[in-house]
């Protein structure tokens, strides 16, 4: 397999393929509410890791609409629904010893999140 060229890539950025749909479907979370992460275990991968199962975290933004990837992964055609930013400390995921200023973003759906 050759290598793609550095004009491959900025072509591929100049018109970037979005999975983002264009439909008006109300968001269930907004910018700054807390949420807290289910405690799932599907067989085979999710975008949910592990350890951020079961933790508290803020959302930061609303990135719109998508399928669950998950579900189509797998073949299996789901509803779409709104994908966040969600901030979670480090001592949230990691316990006390993690820096108490540090923090990590993950992308999630709204499928694997409730309120806080």
């Amino acid at each position: 397999m050759a290598a793609i060229t550095a004009e491959e890539v900025r072509a591929f950025h100049k018109n970037p393929v979005s999975g983002r749909l264009d439909v008006d479907l109300p968001a269930r979370f907004k910018a700054g509410d807390l949420i807290v992460t289910r405690n799932i275990n599907p067989p085979g991968h999710t975008r949910l890791p592990r350890y951020a199962r079961a933790k508290q975290g803020r959302i930061d933004r609303d990135h719109g609409v998508y399928h669950l990837a998950d579900a189509r992964a797998h073949g299996i055609e789901a509803e779409p629904q709104h994908c966040y930013s969600v901030r979670f400390s480090a001592r949230e995921l990691w316990g006390p010893e993690a820096p108490k200023n540090d923090a990590l973003y993950i992308d999630l759906w709204e499928d694997y999140m409730d309120p806080a």
